[in-house]
């Protein structure tokens, strides 16, 4: 069904029935929140409050609220684990802490059934082509520019969806996780320079394309997360490494130009 998560009918009308609930709705695109941070709060907090009333009415099994490791803030040493303080540093990243932190709130307080994950960056096939790998890797096939911000040294440890899938699947039917926090990690660190070289390797695309451009307001320099208890409780471990990951993301763009072309035309090529 499509509908919005903010609409309490649509949001009755696709959970009736349902034993597990997994909410991935977001605004997700950091560059827009600085823009219009107001839409965030609605979707990311105000939308997690109507599925979780929802959830609440239906009495589901289990509910796993989909947050994101940069609730955490800026992690310029180390691995953040589950008991880290949250420090979100842009309206995207507030947004996921406000929806993170209700979801579990609905736990304490009314006894829903919720598991709150925290993922690290997620990249694959059919991801939105405002993503970094995605629009990299479509404009590098076009031959348009890439859009580094500052020095491209920003690290981030890259999350395949398969992996990511697979950890939460587990985390469906676990036991004795009512309540918990766990982080998602891919243990593939790498910084946006050298993503963008893998990604011209392997379509065979020059240096050239690559633009600087000015780096965004509270750009975080590095997020890594600690994904020790998810492994200790569920026996989960990421299997697809940044390079066959890459190499079979790059791939699936290119055999499936009509799925993307579509989408960066109307509005989002007036946004960029």
């Amino acid at each position: 069904m499509h509908g919005d998560i903010r609409d309490p009918e649509a949001v009755g009308k696709a959970m009736a029935g349902c034993d597990l609930v997994l909410n991935f709705a977001a605004e997700s695109h950091v560059d827009r929140s600085i823009e219009t941070p107001g839409e965030f709060i609605q979707t990311d907090v105000y939308g997690v409050f109507v599925l979780c009333e929802e959830a609440r009415r239906q009495k589901v099994r289990r509910f796993i609220q989909v947050s994101t490791d940069e609730v955490y803030g800026e992690v310029l040493e180390g691995y953040s684990s589950e008991d880290w303080p949250l420090a979100p540093r842009s309206p995207y990243a507030a947004s996921k802490a406000g929806g993170d932190r209700l979801a579990y709130a609905y736990h304490a307080t009314y006894g829903l059934p919720v598991v709150v994950t925290r993922c690290s960056n997620n990249y694959g096939p059919r991801q939105y082509p405002e993503k970094l790998m995605s629009l990299f890797i479509t404009n590098a096939i076009d031959d348009e520019p890439l859009p580094v911000y500052g020095t491209g040294l920003n690290r981030r440890d890259w999350l395949h969806v398969d992996d990511h899938c697979a950890a939460l699947i587990l985390l469906l039917e676990a036991p004795g996780v009512d309540g918990e926090t766990f982080n998602i990690g891919g243990q593939n660190e790498v910084d946006v320079l050298t993503v963008t070289d893998t990604i011209l390797q392997l379509l065979g695309k020059p240096r050239t394309l690559i633009r600087h451009v000015e780096d965004r307001p509270g750009h975080d320099r590095r997020y890594a997360v600690d994904s020790s208890k998810l492994t200790r409780v569920t026996g989960w471990k990421p299997t697809v490494g940044f390079e066959d990951g890459s190499r079979g993301t790059v791939d699936w763009y290119r055999k499936n130009e009509s799925w993307w072309r579509p989408i960066k035309q109307g509005e989002f090529r007036v946004y960029y």
